[in-house]
């Protein structure tokens, strides 16, 4: 568990959210720049054509330090629009850090404040990032005092990056190594999870999204949803990559997937 960092990121609609995390997806070679594309988080064709991230998505990147150790990283992505912060509430609840991503050419917008203080509230370590500092319209010292007054942090602890250019992403790895905190949690007791978030898949049923706060998830395990008390089998069980990997079990403090038949949203509660 100590390897295991889990992050979202919080930025307002078009400050470059999207971008940063296709730079983190080729910087760990989740994805090779050959089946790369441009917002490969973004699966609707609304997303992509807007630019603007409706539904959440959880990813988890393979990423070996400078040390030698491997980590895992779970990027647990958030909609920047305003119009969806619970689905901002949701994925904060199941992270231990955030990165706050502000365009270096727009400044802090009030949709950023309020879903930094929902992360604030949680107890998430906050790494400051400024984005887009390639621009020529860039106002970096502006923006980075801005940043200074609203979360009281020293200018060197704000990464400069760029999502285009890539500018930045060593450091932020680094950052999230040294300042996110490890998942906390008791591998030997009683199975608990956060279900963050559900897709309903047309074959397979509902796909269940959590984070595991207690205890350790196997394929073929009785598992009980608290929201309507009932039991299932969990027929499949894996971890959140590009695709759906499926694992014999997802350990204590990780994000994954369950699939157990369900074909009623009703049954799945987000929260739960």
């Amino acid at each position: 568990m100590q390897h295991i960092r889990n992050f979202c990121v919080i930025a307002h609609i078009d400050h470059g959210k999207s971008t940063l995390s296709d730079r983190l997806l080729e910087y760990t070679k989740t994805i090779s720049e050959r089946d790369m594309q441009h917002q490969a988080l973004d699966d609707m064709d609304i997303e992509r054509e807007r630019g603007i991230t409706i539904k959440a998505h959880a990813i988890q990147l393979n990423y070996e330090h400078t040390d030698g150790i491997k980590y895992t990283f779970n990027l647990i992505d958030t909609p920047g629009h305003v119009d969806f912060s619970y689905e901002v509430s949701r994925s904060i609840a199941a992270c231990e850090g955030a990165l706050l991503l502000v365009d270096a050419t727009q400044g802090i917008q009030a949709q950023t404040i309020s879903n930094l203080y929902l992360a604030i509230e949680h107890n998430l370590e906050i790494i400051p990032v400024l984005n887009k500092i390639d621009m020529e319209s860039a106002m970096i010292d502006q923006v980075a005092d801005q940043i200074i007054e609203l979360i009281g942090c020293d200018k060197s602890d704000i990464i400069l990056a760029s999502g285009k250019t890539g500018i930045g992403v060593p450091e932020l790895m680094t950052a999230i190594v040294n300042k996110v905190p490890a998942p906390k949690g008791d591998p030997n007791g009683k199975l608990q999870a956060l279900i963050f978030d559900s897709v309903f898949n047309s074959f397979r049923g509902i796909i269940v999204y959590y984070r595991i706060l207690n205890g350790n998830l196997k394929k073929g395990d009785k598992v009980r949803f608290f929201n309507t008390g009932k039991n299932y089998e969990a027929e499949e069980v894996g971890i959140l990559k590009m695709t759906l990997i499926p694992k014999q079990e997802v350990l204590c403090g990780d994000v994954g997937y369950i699939i157990t038949g369900i074909k009623d949203a009703k049954e799945i509660k987000v929260g739960d």
